[in-house]
């Protein structure tokens, strides 16, 4: 594989990852390497498998969000997704991504830079 560095821009909301400025798919811009592009798409596909088993299981009323293990898993995959985004970023990609607090493990007790009221 090419370990040469090209520009990528990500949209998360479609996943979609192009090598051409299009539309709204430049949400992040990235500079990574075929490997690495292997690698978030990999955790786009997960997050999609993901987001597809909790939108089934939410037809289910009584299973609280909480308790909800599809739901984690969303989750999680959406913290990857962005985890790397946020490694192979531009300096705008990686600002914004730290703004909202996504660019560190979910242990902490801050939420968007807020103390978490819940805790």
């Amino acid at each position: 594989m090419e370990n040469k560095k090209r520009t990528f821009y990500i949209n998360l909301g479609s996943q979609e990852i192009s090598q051409i400025r299009d539309g709204n798919n430049d949400v992040f811009t990235i500079q990574a390497t075929e490997e690495e592009m292997f690698r978030l798409r990999q955790v786009l596909n997960e997050v999609f498998s993901a987001d597809e088993r909790s939108f089934w299981r939410s037809h289910i009323p009584f299973r609280h969000y909480s308790e909800d293990s599809q739901n984690d898993d969303y989750d999680y995959s959406m913290r990857e997704a962005y985890k790397m985004i946020y490694e192979l970023g531009d300096d705008e990609t990686k600002q914004f991504i730290k703004s909202i607090g996504m660019d560190h493990d979910e242990d902490s007790d801050k939420i968007y830079g807020e103390e978490n009221p819940l805790t």
